[in-house]
């Protein structure tokens, strides 16, 4: 069984700072892609930022220049640092994974998500 844990969020004012962490564990034989999206309670889930597993990053418009995603491929581990957080950055951040499972078929993992809220 494999499994996603998110932690990191909480809140922050404006222009403040957050790093989420998303550590996968279980029966693991390869981690793929990585990948960080955020939800809006209403609004459809949105993705932020993707990394690689040879740690291309990719990112949204709406956070370039101010999020970096980055991953510890021997800690099964995936960043996000949240630099210059706006009000609009509010959201739940989920974390999303495909992973080969030990004698199992590649799919996709979503982490139970952490809350960002940036309010002064």
């Amino acid at each position: 069984q494999v499994q996603l844990v998110e932690s990191g969020g909480g809140l922050v004012q404006p222009g403040g700072s957050l790093r989420l962490s998303c550590a996968a564990s279980g029966s693991i034989s390869t981690i793929y892609g990585m990948a960080w999206y955020r939800q809006v309670t209403g609004n459809q889930r949105e993705l932020v930022a993707t990394i690689t597993s040879g740690g291309s990053p990719n990112y949204a418009d709406s956070v370039k220049g101010r999020f970096a995603i980055s991953r510890d491929n021997a800690k099964n581990t995936a960043y996000l640092q949240m630099n210059s957080l706006k009000l609009e950055d509010t959201a739940v951040y989920y974390c999303n994974a495909r992973i080969r499972a030990t004698d199992s078929w590649i799919s996709d993992y979503w982490g139970q998500g952490t809350q960002v809220t940036v309010s002064s």
